[in-house]
């Protein structure tokens, strides 16, 4: 398959009905859970200012009532764990991968 389509987006709701568009980054599998990176969709015209105020947001898979949906990290020892991983995969790719 072509990775020339360009970047995928997805949008998501919080816990107050208010919807953010997201782009996907990179997905890892990390101690049996998938986690999905993304960073914000900064929209066309966009208050430049607002993109300063957010980085790389971590999300995991999770099954709800036989529903695939998307969960914050349970802990700020989990989040480091999972984001380190990202780093590494994603500095990896840089590099071309080598080691």
């Amino acid at each position: 398959m072509s990775e020339g389509f360009g970047p995928d987006f997805i949008t998501v709701t919080d816990e107050d009905g208010n919807e953010f568009e997201l782009e996907h980054l990179d997905t890892l599998e990390y101690n049996g859970q998938t986690y999905m990176a993304f960073f914000p969709a900064v929209p066309e015209g966009g208050a430049e200012e607002e993109e300063d105020e957010y980085g790389l947001i971590i999300l995991k898979a999770i099954t709800v009532d036989g529903e695939e949906q998307l969960s914050t990290l349970d802990s700020e020892e989990e989040l480091e764990a999972v984001y380190q991983q990202f780093m590494e995969t994603l500095f990896a790719d840089e590099d071309g991968g080598e080691q």
